[in-house]
């Protein structure tokens, strides 16, 4: 599978022009929208949205990676457009977008995400941006990506890739990484090129592990963390890090290791971190730019965790609700529309069951972002006498 298997012609708009952030983000939805790639763009681009929301998926130098997994694709797609003129985007760098892709996925993760993070890896080089700026058509854009991905990664499959990553011999590093955003798609792969060209720049030898979408990659090792003289996680949500008991820890945001890698490795070799020791929970108190992460961050990620792991409640809860109410007939009892025939009622049931969990299973995973393992109990029960102990019978 190759990088073009998403990214087709008629995904891909050349000296487009947009006034607004909006207004990009609306021509990319399009793009994927006329390819068949959407059930619905409204709510696809309201994900899209939400997602921005949390923090801008601009990544400076006039790049940006709007990127959602949302219920609304039918299938996994990738649209990119060049702009005459860039748009306020948010950046690190206060430049204007003017190359943006978006990525469109479905829930879950797949091969394609192993295609997504090889595009992430390509944006890195200013070179083959600035040559995709300059593109006079679709097709050649299309050109120039198939010679980058060709030059970068020749016919290698990336199952097989990922299959060797896993089982061959670790290699020991002197600095290791964890690189991971929210979605486990662009951020994460793009933090992780950027440290493993800053440590090969440094002649530092640097190991990268990345926690996507398609799960762990390239995981450290207990020889690997044994032998390292320091650790950077450079991660917007919670990783485990009970594994780096009394090793030197650098706590940053995703976006420093994409756009400060030098400066992360130096820190991290500078001898002043301090010795990490797990206090509970998969993050430690956590890291600010000195070291520690300030409360409201740490707050933040835990409610993510919470939220992350309610959602599969929420939707297939609502999913069977809605069901009940398309199979349900009105006329026998409007009182109890919704469970007036046997499917109905039955639907109604178990989505309702799946509702009821959600407020306990928010609690619980916020509780053990904070506890780690042995909070998850509290946090449930908690969470249910928090609705009402609906359960106590």
């Amino acid at each position: 599978m190759k990088i073009t298997d998403l990214l087709t012609l008629n995904k891909i708009a050349i000296k487009a022009k947009a006034e607004t952030r909006e207004d990009a983000i609306k021509l990319l939805v399009d793009l994927h929208q006329n390819d068949g790639a959407l059930v619905n763009s409204d709510v696809f681009q309201q994900a899209i949205l939400e997602r921005e929301a949390k923090g801008t998926t601009a990544i400076g130098v006039g790049l940006a990676v709007p990127h959602a997994k949302s219920e609304a694709v039918k299938k996994p797609s990738l649209a990119a457009i060049t702009l005459t003129q860039g748009v306020d985007y948010q950046a690190p760098d206060g430049q204007g977008a003017d190359l943006l892709f978006m990525i469109a996925t479905p829930p879950g993760g797949d091969t394609h995400l192993e295609i997504l993070s090889r595009m992430m890896v390509l944006l890195m080089d200013p070179d083959f941006c600035q040559k995709l700026r300059q593109a006079g058509s679709p097709e050649e854009f299309i050109a120039l990506v198939d010679q980058a991905e060709l030059a970068k990664y020749g016919l290698k499959d990336p199952a097989l890739e990922k299959s060797q990553t896993s089982t061959s011999t670790p290699q020991l590093a002197k600095v290791l990484a964890v690189t991971a955003c929210p979605t486990g798609i662009a951020h994460t792969y793009m933090a992780a090129e950027a440290l493993e060209k800053a440590g090969a720049k440094m002649k530092v030898l640097l190991k990268v592990e990345t926690n996507g979408s398609t799960g762990i990659q390239n995981p450290l090792t207990n020889e690997d963390i044994k032998s390292a003289e320091a650790i950077i996680i450079a991660a917007d949500k919670n990783v485990e890090t009970k594994r780096f008991e009394g090793k030197k820890v650098l706590f940053k945001k995703v976006a420093d290791g994409i756009h400060k890698p030098e400066e992360l490795i130096k820190e991290a070799l500078s001898g002043t971190l301090p010795v990490f020791h797990h206090q509970g929970g998969n993050e430690s108190d956590g890291a600010t730019e000195e070291g520690r992460e300030s409360l409201a961050r740490g707050i933040y990620k835990s409610l993510m965790n919470g939220v992350s792991h309610m959602l599969p409640f929420v939707i297939g809860g609502g999913i069977l609700i809605a069901l009940a109410f398309l199979f349900d007939d009105y006329t026998i009892n409007p009182a109890s529309f919704g469970s007036n025939t046997g499917l109905a009622r039955v639907l109604m049931t178990i989505g309702g069951a799946a509702f009821s969990l959600m407020l306990p299973i928010l609690a619980g995973y916020i509780a053990m972002s904070i506890g780690d393992r042995p909070a998850l109990a509290p946090g449930v029960v908690g969470g249910i006498l928090a609705r009402g102990g609906e359960f106590i019978q």
